[in-house]
């Protein structure tokens, strides 16, 4: 298949639509189900490169869930703490510790399941049937991965119909060097972003403290090459082998900080005894139940435990998590590693990450400030390397 021609671009105004390769060679996918469009493919192709950049890195199973272009989480395949099990509804799938790529898209996808909902998805590797069955439950777009067992491929079959997007593409295909798109009709061209993230781009370290245990190195990692496929500003927040909270596409850095720190939060509060134990209806949908604990725990729009609210989604009346309650819970949170596409140009961002648990951090350094931000992190312990590279994505 030398081209696929799309039902429209970015908006259904956007007539005509298609994908080609430049120099008349085929394209490196096979589209085994659905009819995938302009958005759908932007988000197939960037996550494709992350997962297969986790991959080659961290040597294990990787999956990531996109949304509008960026990464929701990714995660790379390590069995789940039973408490994260059930914070991300996959406590009732057996065998789920046999399939590390099973694990990876149950963390991944059970992140922050919000920003999740229609999402597309991306597997390192051959997806089997545990990680059908998982996708197959939830809502979303559609799957890209090397291959699909046979009966795994039946499975994500029945999604949406029959209707629902699935990608095979070649993990052999390597892009051209050179890269162009064009924005007002104006050609952009650049040499691709191949710069390899791994164990070395953190021995700059330029904090009192010098320890950077395996797990925040492959933490930082995960962190980094996540936010190499994340639109910019970006900064994540990693522990335990995923990303846990991605701030995208602020114009200022502590905005990023911000965001991806109240969603680290979140994922961290989701495996509180008391959101663990909410007893919801049992006809209470998977999306719904998502939107009434985000509302539980950060009392948004809804008071969900307040006469008149609760009985739409519970069994009884659950008691609030009270600030008291988040106050001491988050006080037990540490070892978080800490990734930003740029430096940091002002210590606001480390008191904001370290109110989430950050120990570790990585940010490229050569702000005019890096001296406040290295005292900052000197003063609450925490280390921090100098990568000396940039990362940012349009």
């Amino acid at each position: 298949m030398k081209e696929f021609e799309l039902k429209y671009g970015c908006n259904p105004n956007q007539k005509p639509s298609k994908i080609y390769m430049a120099d008349g060679s085929e394209l490196p996918i096979e589209i085994l189900s659905g009819r995938p469009g302009y958005i759908n493919f932007l988000d197939a192709f960037n996550s494709w490169q992350l997962v297969k950049e986790l991959k080659e890195a961290l040597g294990l199973p990787a999956v990531t869930s996109f949304k509008h272009v960026s990464p929701t989480s990714a995660a790379v395949g390590t069995v789940l703490p039973e408490k994260l099990k059930k914070a991300c509804f996959v406590d009732d799938i057996e065998n789920l510790d046999a399939s590390p790529l099973a694990c990876a898209y149950a963390r991944a996808r059970g992140t922050d399941r919000m920003c999740s909902f229609g999402d597309w998805v991306a597997l390192s590797d051959v997806c089997d049937v545990t990680t059908a069955l998982l996708i197959k439950r939830e809502v979303s777009d559609g799957v890209i991965a090397p291959g699909y067992e046979p009966e795994a491929l039946e499975i994500l079959k029945t999604k949406r119909n029959g209707n629902y997007n699935i990608v095979k593409i070649d993990p052999d295909f390597v892009p051209a060097e050179i890269e162009t798109k064009q924005v007002y009709g104006i050609t952009f061209e650049q040499g691709r972003n191949n710069f390899k993230i791994n164990r070395e781009l953190l021995s700059n370290i330029v904090t009192e403290n010098k320890n950077l245990p395996e797990s925040a190195i492959r933490d930082l990692i995960i962190s980094l090459i996540t936010l190499k496929y994340t639109q910019s500003n970006s900064v994540c927040f990693a522990t335990d082998g995923q990303a846990i909270g991605v701030g995208a596409g602020q114009q200022s850095r502590i905005h990023c900080t911000r965001l991806a720190g109240s969603k680290a939060d979140t994922w961290f509060l989701r495996q509180h005894d008391k959101v663990l134990n909410l007893p919801f209806l049992d006809d209470i949908a998977r999306p719904t139940r998502d939107n009434v604990i985000d509302g539980y725990i950060n009392r948004n729009e809804e008071d969900v435990c307040a006469d008149g609210n609760w009985q739409k989604y519970f069994k009884t009346q659950p008691e609030p998590l009270t600030d008291e309650d988040i106050k001491e819970y988050l006080k037990t949170v540490s070892g978080v590693a800490l990734g930003s596409d740029a430096f940091f140009p002002f210590d606001d961002n480390i008191e904001r990450a370290y109110r989430s648990g950050v120990s570790y951090i990585a940010e490229p350094g050569g702000s005019i400030r890096d001296d406040a931000v290295i005292e900052c992190c000197n003063k609450y312990d925490i280390a921090m390397a100098f990568t000396g590279m940039r990362l940012f994505h349009h």
